[in-house]
């Protein structure tokens, strides 16, 4: 009787969402906004919203400020009711009108605005209208730059679509876990993945198949869109089909052309709430910047922090070799606060853990640029930029961690006096960013460089890792393309010996560095000479006065950059002779020659090694004062008889043959002899065996006979002493009759 009644219901449900479908259908085409619009701003006297509409009847939705007003679906509505979201944010307001009727949508906002539910939403919308099933296959790719931004997503879709059928995953990370993907990745309708996780899935699991797919969502799409992901996403694009509606939201969105034409985005909405906005960033945020010398980057950190012990703080670095390092140092200097790292170098499993242990607690975490894009996490007090950022939308992203969902936070930059253009940048009316400078307080400035050089006295292994960090951030620097903020040539071999030595290092790290096109100057090259043999006790970092965008970089995980040594053609550009004459090969000694006095040792001028001095320049001279090429001298040497001398050769081998055949006669002969006696001993050992034999025989045939003698011989005693030899019985009184006498005879010799 159940099973009729479960039927009835089931059919009874999908009649049910078979109306709902088409009352959302028409309601969608026929208060659909125009192409272009944007909602005016919302009213101080909205209401709750209007009833939700009969048959027939579609208001408008394109100007609401409720999810309530929108036309979704009744579980969509009661998800978000239940998770606390009932009025909508700008972005939102903007773009899920224009992506619920399918448009295509290029989203910029804010960060901590909202943008997630802007595409969430008209996922499972669209999905739910399709009457999608788990059957039907992949309908949705949302791609996402980083694992925890994917986590995150996927998080928020649980929420919103957990009154739905869907099935959605989350497939991120690298080798792990992608053969039980496999098995399941098919029967998915959502996937919230990275690009590198989809695409080894196209590649290696078998009929996986998009062919059916819906809708394209790009988060973070400026950074998705760069060269980073740029294959990657080519690869994706190429198996996806064109007709598809294509999501595409960021905090600082591209207008490129070519890279709206890679996703075949079709007549896309370009919604940017805040273009008209005074601030690019969030109005409760109070941005600072503090022009800190390099060298007293680490003493600033350490004193920032010791004066906010209770703040909640998102400390970034440029590289994973800083953040692991400062991490370190301050861990064994304990600051007072729990202090905690992150960088892409770590698990999936052990980031996520990072992340919502920091949301629930008070403390600081380093961190590189993985968590500058998209991470949601509560109640960020500050965020400090230990090193500047590579852009304006660097910047943005990065403060974008504080200040969340209209709460107040605060930012904190340090710049080197050297990167001061990026302070302009910033400063520029076209950036919209209100930051206020700052000057540090010498009196409050704590200077620990001794402390972390008796913390890697301590722990060794730290060292290696402080120069690790040392090389990487100046790599960093030199990496990056805006050189009039980045340009390692502003910065003097000084100021990278002081930098070292803030971080506890004993010997500057040497840098070098490659240089293909232009020349080093006569004058550049003589400051160089100077710098270098400036100071024997520490070496110093030696700065190629020509660096450029030309240079390279060299292989390794260190990424240590080396200079070419300048050649005796280094400066010869046609000209170079007549404007800077050559210098003679060896210097004369103009001095006169010093007394040496007898009884004084002689003190030995130290010779000036010129480190820089042309290689294989070498002249010789032969007896009539003509110079000799450098091969010349040994050609002719070589050349009075030839190389190779056939006839020696065969000699050679003659000899060898017949050395080698008398050694094979001994050898034959020590081998004959070796078998003939194994052969022998074999013959003996074959005839002892058969002697032994033939006697165990013999004893056994006589060994009836021998039992009587040897019970009768049994007890009786054998006196060898006795001068009868023939009788072995020699009876007892016999013995001691002649033992009497010789005492007889005895006693009376010595009475005599």
């Amino acid at each position: 009787m159940r099973r009729p009644q479960r039927r009835g219901a089931a059919k009874q449900t999908r009649l049910q969402d078979a109306d709902e479908i088409r009352l959302l259908d028409e309601w969608i085409e026929a208060g659909k906004p125009l192409p272009g619009t944007k909602p005016p701003p919302p009213s101080k006297s909205a209401g709750a919203g209007p009833a939700p509409p009969a048959a027939g009847e579609h208001p408008e939705y394109s100007a609401c400020t409720l999810f309530d007003e929108l036309p979704l679906s009744q579980k969509t509505k009661d998800a978000l009711r239940k998770e606390g979201f009932t009025e909508m944010s700008e972005i939102q307001r903007a773009a899920l009108p224009h992506a619920l009727c399918g448009r295509d949508v290029l989203g910029a906002a804010k960060t901590g605005s909202g943008k997630t539910l802007a595409f969430v939403i008209p996922v499972i919308e669209k999905l739910y209208r399709e009457r999608w099933s788990p059957e039907d296959g992949v309908g949705c790719i949302i791609l996402s730059p980083t694992n925890d931004l994917a986590g995150q997503i996927f998080n928020v879709m649980n929420k919103v679509g957990k009154l739905h059928n869907f099935s959605a995953g989350v497939i991120v990370g690298k080798r792990k876990g992608i053969e039980v993907e496999k098995e399941r990745v098919n029967s998915l309708n959502i996937l919230v993945c990275t690009p590198g996780r989809l695409v080894q899935h196209f590649n290696e699991t078998a009929n996986f198949n998009c062919s059916q797919l819906q809708m394209l969502v790009l988060d973070e799409a400026d950074q998705i869109l760069d060269h980073g992901f740029k294959s990657q996403v080519d690869a994706i694009i190429s198996q996806i089909p064109k007709v598809r509606q294509t999501l595409l939201f960021s905090a600082t969105q591209t207008k490129s052309v070519k890279d709206l034409a890679r996703v075949s985005l079709r007549d896309p909405e370009y919604i940017s709430v805040h273009e008209e906005a005074r601030t690019a960033t969030p109005d409760t945020l109070e941005q600072y910047a503090m022009i800190v010398p390099l060298e007293q980057k680490l003493n600033m950190l350490w004193s920032f922090i010791k004066r906010h012990l209770n703040s909640k703080t998102i400390v970034f670095l440029s590289s994973v070799k800083q953040v692991k390092f400062v991490f370190e140092i301050f861990k064994k200097l304990r600051p007072g606060i729990p202090l905690k790292c992150m960088h892409g170098r770590m698990r999936h499993v052990v980031q996520q853990a990072i992340v919502a242990d920091f949301n629930e607690s008070t403390s600081v975490l380093f961190s590189t640029d993985l968590t500058s894009r998209g991470l949601d996490i509560k109640n960020v007090d500050w965020v400090v930029q230990v090193d500047c950022p590579e852009s304006i939308d660097n910047y943005i992203h990065r403060v974008g961690r504080t200040a969340r969902y209209n709460k107040k936070g605060k930012s904190l930059m340090f710049l080197c006096p050297e990167e001061e253009a990026m302070l302009e940048k910033l400063k520029a009316t076209e950036s919209k960013i209100p930051i206020h400078i700052r000057k540090p307080k010498a009196e409050q400035l704590e200077q620990i460089s001794q402390n972390i050089a008796s913390v890697l006295v301590k722990f060794p292994n730290l060292q290696q890792l402080g120069k690790r960090a040392f090389v990487t951030y100046l790599k960093s620097v030199y990496l990056q393309k805006d050189k009039k903020v980045f340009d390692l040539s502003r910065f003097s071999a000084e100021q990278f010996a002081a930098y070292a030595a803030s971080l506890g290092l004993p010997v500057t790290p040497t840098i070098r560095f490659i240089s293909h096109k232009k020349n080093v100057s006569k004058k550049d090259m003589v400051d160089l000479d100077k710098k270098q043999m400036k100071s024997s006790s520490k070496p110093e970092v030696i700065i190629n006065p020509q660096v450029n965008s030309d240079l390279t970089m060299g292989d390794g995980d260190d990424d240590i950059l080396y200079p070419k040594k300048p050649t005796a053609d280094a400066n010869m550009d046609g000209l170079d002779d007549v404007l800077c004459p050559k210098e003679p090969a060896t210097e004369t000694n103009t001095e006169p020659e010093k007394i040496i006095e007898l009884g004084k040792p002689s003190k030995k001028k130290k010779l000036k090694i010129n480190v820089h001095r042309p290689v294989g320049t070498r002249v010789k001279y032969d007896d009539e004062g003509n110079a000799i090429p450098p091969l010349a001298s040994v050609a002719e040497e070589v050349a009075s008889e030839p190389v190779v001398r056939k006839d020696k050769i065969s000699q050679r081998y003659a000899e060898m043959l017949r050395e080698m055949r008398e050694h094979d006669k001994e050898d034959k002969l020590e081998h004959k002899k070796s078998l003939r006696e194994k052969k022998l001993q074999k013959k003996l050992k074959l005839k002892r065996k058969k002697q032994e034999t033939e006697v165990e025989s013999e004893e056994d045939s006589s060994s009836e006979s021998d039992r009587g003698q040897d019970v009768a011989r049994k007890g009786k005693k054998r006196y060898f002493n006795s001068d009868d030899e023939g009788d072995d019985t020699v009876k007892d009184g016999d013995v001691l009759a002649q033992q009497e006498a010789l005492a007889l005879k005895l006693l009376s010799k010595m009475h005599s």
